[in-house]
């Protein structure tokens, strides 16, 4: 009887590499909270509210590992955007998004929305890979 050693200790082999592989390089999956604003009716009185009290509101939020802010100005062909403005908060994992966006300081970023956002809003979460 002939033994496959060859098999076997290329079946150890990789192991012992997709174990080094994963350790050496983490998949870190993050989560991210995404605010899609559309055009307000009044953009002066939207970026006035916005920055003068959302986003001091919104900054007591706890737990978040990076935040993003963008205003669109325009499409490839010199369009018009479909929406207005992005915010992305970034958070390591989707219970630390729940449980921050739960809080009190979370709560109160959610219920102040509909004071500046005329034209409308679409709140995503999604995955990042990186």
């Amino acid at each position: 009887m002939t033994c496959s050693w060859n098999v076997f200790s290329d079946e150890i082999l990789r192991s012992i590499i997709i174990k080094k592989i994963t350790t050496i390089i983490k998949i870190k999956i993050m989560v991210k909270l995404v605010v899609m604003y559309g055009h307000p009716v009044d953009p002066a009185a939207f970026e006035a509210y916005y920055s003068e009290t959302h986003l001091p509101i919104a900054s007591k939020i706890k737990g978040l590992s990076r935040v993003e802010f963008t205003k669109f100005v325009g499409t490839p062909d010199g369009g018009k955007p479909s929406q207005y403005r992005m915010a992305e908060l970034y958070f390591e994992t989707i219970e630390e998004l729940q449980k921050q966006m739960g809080s009190p300081e979370g709560q109160a970023a959610v219920n102040d929305i509909p004071h500046f956002a005329s034209g409308g809003v679409d709140v995503m979460i999604g995955e990042v890979q990186s």
